[in-house]
Parts: structure tokens; sequence; C-alpha cells
């Protein structure tokens, strides 16, 4: 291959649902990634908030669809023959902004896909001057690459199905208002005893199993159990406290599927006072932390929220966000990780 083009790749990635700190729900939503000579395209664009079209809740249909224009099969659904490359991950609607680009075969007559004049689209049409993204791209993708990479999804004939969520609880309330909060933000869950007599096909639609930390050793042995023996593997999360927002923070770590080398947030810690936080790329960071007050209630601290450039940071933590059992929970626009707060 030419040392002009650019490689080509797709990966799974995703928008990170959740419980915000001001109470608000964030829709959780799995898509693939294009993937340009080894990064995500989407780290290119600074922090933006947004989903390429290939989505695993898109009908097949429309799924089928998009990588068709992809593929220039169809035509481009937007003037001057511009594709979306990423929209808002809240809604199809191009008033609320999408990152478009021109798709077109390299006008040499060579087996070349290029993506060109990518900008900031809320109209009918992209104004490059004022809304371009000047230094990115063009990219020059080899024909077969391109063709391999998104034909293998025609193949499958649909996304990938969305996976749910087990919960295994000793108490009911815990993993009811769990459960709600996870339905709200897009994500299928289920509360049970245990696995007992559960089909291997019903098994097979969990991405992971959440334990409760009043759950029996037994009860957890018996439900890891059922899915080794019905060969399934699936993320298993043992719940830090009963902290609802802190609990979907693990869950939705739990179920990224994003190779680790391809995430913006890939470490934190927090001990003596300090949270530990490691991103690859130039983005916002909110540090939340979390603590149970008198009569189990939650108390929520925002600790930081900011862009931090690439490497590790230290974040100072306030005294009362430490006191007792206290958690931190680190999130960015595509990942979130959650960790205790040690003494």
């Amino acid at each position: 291959m030419s040392a002009e083009y650019a490689t080509f790749g797709l990966a799974p990635a995703m928008r990170a649902g959740g419980v915000l700190a001001n109470g608000e729900y964030q829709v959780h939503r799995d898509f693939l990634d294009f993937i340009v000579n080894g990064r995500p395209l989407l780290f290119h664009l600074s922090d933006l908030d947004a989903v390429s079209p290939l989505a695993s809740d898109v009908p097949p249909a429309i799924f089928t669809h998009h990588v068709r224009g992809l593929l220039l099969e169809t035509e481009a659904p937007l003037r001057d023959d511009r594709h979306v490359i990423y929209g808002c991950p809240e809604c199809e609607g191009l008033e609320c902004g999408a990152v478009t680009a021109v798709i077109e075969r390299a006008p040499d007559g060579s087996d070349t896909y290029v993506w060109r004049d990518f900008a900031w689209q809320t109209a009918e049409r992209a104004d490059l001057e004022l809304n371009g993204y000047h230094g990115i791209g063009p990219f020059r993708f080899d024909g077969a690459e391109y063709r391999a990479a998104l034909g293998q999804l025609l193949s499958r004939g649909e996304p990938a199905a969305r996976r749910r969520v087990l919960l295994i609880g000793a108490r009911v309330a815990v993993p009811a208002k769990l459960a709600a909060a996870l339905r709200t933000i897009g994500i299928g869950a289920e509360i049970a005893a245990d696995a007992t007599g559960v089909p291997p096909d019903e098994l097979r639609t969990y991405g992971a199993v959440v334990f409760g930390r009043g759950v029996p050793a037994a009860t957890r042995e018996g439900v890891r159990a059922a899915f080794d023996g019905a060969g399934i593997q699936v993320a298993y999360v043992d719940g830090l406290a009963p902290i609802i927002p802190l609990l979907v923070a693990q869950i939705e770590d739990a179920l990224d599927a994003s190779p680790p080398e391809q995430r913006r947030l890939t470490r934190l810690a927090a001990a003596h006072g300090t949270a530990d936080v490691e991103i690859t790329s130039t983005c916002r960071v909110q540090l939340i932390a979390y603590r149970l007050g008198r009569l189990s209630r939650t108390r929520t601290h925002q600790v930081f929220d900011g862009v931090l450039e690439p490497g590790e940071h230290h974040v100072t933590l306030d005294a009362k966000a430490t006191k007792g059992d206290s958690f931190v929970v680190a999130r960015t626009t595509d990942s979130v990780l959650a960790a205790p707060i040690v003494r």
C-alpha cells in the first residue's frame, strides 16, 4: 500500500450514559467508530459528544443504508456529496449539529476513497470557511481495505443487538432503582435472585452481571457456574455501594467493548486525598465523589470539571468528599471509571 494512504478500520465504541451529578440522565449509545491510522477519528475532533451513523440501536434497514452510503452505493444524504460522519447522540436532527465530510472516489481513477472537507454543519449547506475542520484530512483510503471493513457489516445483516444487564441483589429496593435508571438511559436490565434454570439463549442476551454487596458467595458462584456451563463470557460487576450513579458508572465501564488502547480514559485511582486520572487525548474530564451519609443518603461532590491534556493528572479531593465510605467516578464523553477512595 502506498505511503500516501491512511489506514481505515472500524472498532466498537460507546457514548457513555449515566446518572449525572445534577440528577439528569445521559443516554447510553453503542456504535462503531472509524479508526484512521490506528486512532479513533472522533479523538481528532476536540471533545465532541457524538456518535457515528453506525449505531447498534439503528434499525437494520437504516443501518444498511448508512453503510451503503459510505461505500458510495447510494446518493449522499446531504448537498454537495456530503455525508454525516458523526451526529447528535440524542437524535438524528441536523439542527443539533453534525460532523460532515465529502466522500468520493479519487479523481485520478485509482481504487481510492477520499474523505475531505470536514465541517461542523447545522444547515443545508456547510460553511467550510467558518466551520471547517481545517486540520483534519483529506484522507485517502485504499479501496480494497475500505470495502472489506464496511462490507463485513453488510454480511451480518443487522447491527449487533444491545446487551442487557442481569442484577443480582439481596434486597429488592436497590436493584429496582438501578434497573429503572439503566432503562432510562437505554440499557435493558432484569432482576433475579440467581441464574438457576435460565435457558442459555436468554443468558446470551446479557452483557454484564451485577452483584450487590450483600449477595452471598454461594449465590455468586452459582451464577458464574450457570454462565460458564453455557459457554458464555460475561462481565461481572461487584457493586461498590448502594449508590445508583456509582453503580451505573461501574456498569458502563463493564459494557465498554472498545479496545483498551483506543479509550480516552485509561486509569483512575484515589487515595490519601488525591485522585489520579490518566487520559490519552485532550478532553473534558469530570470527577464526582459519592459517599453514603446518615440514613444511607447519597452525598455528591463535584470534584473537578475541565479540559485536561493527555497524560496523568493528580486532583485534590475535598475533605468533605472523603468521609467514611466514599468513591469517585471519572467521566469523559466516551468512558467512565469508578474507584473507592482509600483513606
